[in-house]
């Protein structure tokens, strides 16, 4: 169990905190002439001391057990404790890039359930760190109520995703329509319910640390479960803008690496030792490069370009579409100095490039702050990783930690810079309606047309 320490107090039996005598008590107890009101204070304040304790009172985790397996590690136990860490990251890192572009292969419904798999993973490594910080208190039904948010929040989320985009499937569901019109105030009873459970399970003496987990459990939700909401809201705009990003933070985490282990010198941040600006800059340079040239693979296809839609008729999602503007060959014309250079007067690109080349810049700069952040979570709680999930990477959340920020700029990029009306979720609405509702719909828009003269009026007789 582990051993929390904090001041004037020292650990019981098991490593549990013992709070410090009271003024006046007795080992056996409490002297009986000292008020009822008086000892609530002191106890509250003995506890209380508790939620004050310095960065250096916080317990250390001890070290999850290696989880390389046993191949692996005799293949490479000749080499130095830096090298092997080296070919098991190298190898491991390979294999999961291998599995992906398996994933991808089996189409957008599988990624949907990878990234729920992954959201679900992430979740439960944080929140095992808080239940392993606060273990020894014994706080009442901490993880069941954080699990019980996540579905939660999940209902809410994954419930808005089939009312937007699975429209005509619903329509012909007559118990769907029923959770889908009463969809936002299931959701809020379900979460008044978990609000409520919370409540009756406060106990007196912990009322900050549950308070404490409280707010702990919602800013994993915030940071987990929103943001894997926007991974698949971005999904469906179009695979390549699902993989673009996420291969933009792959390919950046990689050659920083790389860049860092073979030439860096120069120390980056504190919070991170190991990063260094070598591998800062390498990375960004690289990840720019990889970006601007996986835009151009990808966009010649119509399975990554087209937006991801449900298909009632067929019974499962399609990704077939007249490409887009964005994803349509352009001739561009060549800075003057450019020309001198290259000896080209214009060059074809796609548009997607030049947003691509947006993506990969935030993925090199401003993503690495993610892990920066991670960083000081696990600085803070004195871990090295999140979990042993993978070997020689840590937990699934040391993995990602860069992915979730980067979800919601891609998601606000798309919404400020390239998202227009999209005719099919206009389509998809207007079959929901009532036959009077799409009739008056009908005759508007014709009205509409004929104003502008894009239909002609028809003469009666």
């Amino acid at each position: 169990m582990l051993e929390l320490r904090h001041r004037g107090g020292g650990p019981g039996p098991g490593g549990v905190v013992t709070p410090p005598p009271l003024e006046g008590e007795a080992a056996g107890g409490d002297h009986e002439t000292e008020s009822t009101s008086d000892k609530e204070t002191d106890i509250d304040d003995r506890y209380g001391d508790l939620d004050s304790r310095g960065d250096s009172d916080i317990p250390e985790i001890l070290p999850s057990s290696d989880r390389t397996p046993e191949i692996l590690k005799k293949a490479l136990s000749g080499l130095s404790s830096r090298w092997k860490n080296w070919w098991i990251r190298g190898i491991l890192t390979l294999t999961m890039i291998s599995l992906f572009f398996l994933i991808i292969s089996m189409g957008s419904f599988m990624l949907m359930l990878l990234v729920l798999g992954i959201q679900v993973k992430c979740f439960h490594e944080i929140i095992t760190i808080g239940y392993r910080v606060y273990h020894s208190y014994d706080l009442p039904w901490f993880r069941t109520l954080s699990w019980y948010f996540l579905l939660c929040v999940n209902y809410f989320f994954y419930g808005e995703t089939v009312a937007d985009y699975f429209a005509t499937f619903v329509q012909r569901e007559e118990q769907l329509q029923f959770l889908i019109r009463y969809h936002r105030f299931i959701s809020f009873a379900l979460y008044l319910a978990g609000f409520c459970m919370f409540v009756l399970s406060l106990v007196k003496k912990h009322y900050r640390l549950q308070f404490y987990m409280f707010a702990w459990t919602h800013v994993t939700l915030l940071i987990i479960v929103t943001q894997s909401h926007l991974v698949i809201q971005n999904l469906f705009e179009g695979m390549i803008w699902f993989l673009v990003p996420i291969s933009s933070v792959i390919c950046n985490d990689i050659t920083a690496y790389l860049f860092g282990f073979f030439f860096g010198r120069t120390p980056l941040i504190k919070l991170s030792p190991k990063k260094t600006w070598e591998g800062f800059i390498g990375g960004f340079f690289s990840t720019v490069v990889f970006g601007f040239v996986a835009a151009y693979v990808l966009s010649k296809y119509q399975y990554f370009v087209c937006p991801v839609e449900y298909r009632s008729d067929v019974n499962s999602f399609v990704t077939e579409c007249e490409p887009s503007d964005l994803f349509q060959l352009q001739s561009y014309s060549l800075p003057p100095f450019l020309k001198k250079i290259l000896k080209w007067e214009t060059v074809s690109m796609y548009p997607f490039q030049i947003h691509s080349i947006a993506l990969s810049t935030f993925a090199s700069l401003i993503g690495p702050f993610g892990g920066f952040f991670a960083s000081g979570f696990k600085r803070a709680f004195k871990i090295k990783d999140f979990a042993n999930t993978i070997p020689g990477h840590g937990g699934i959340m040391d993995r990602f930690d860069c992915q979730y920020l980067m979800a919601t700029f891609v998601h606000v990029y798309i919404t400020s810079f390239v998202r227009g009306p999209n005719p099919s979720r206009v389509l998809q609405q207007l079959l929901v309606l009532q036959p009077e509702q799409q009739l008056n719909i009908y005759k508007t828009l014709k009205t509409h047309l004929i104003e502008k003269g894009i239909l002609q009026p028809t003469l009666k007789v």
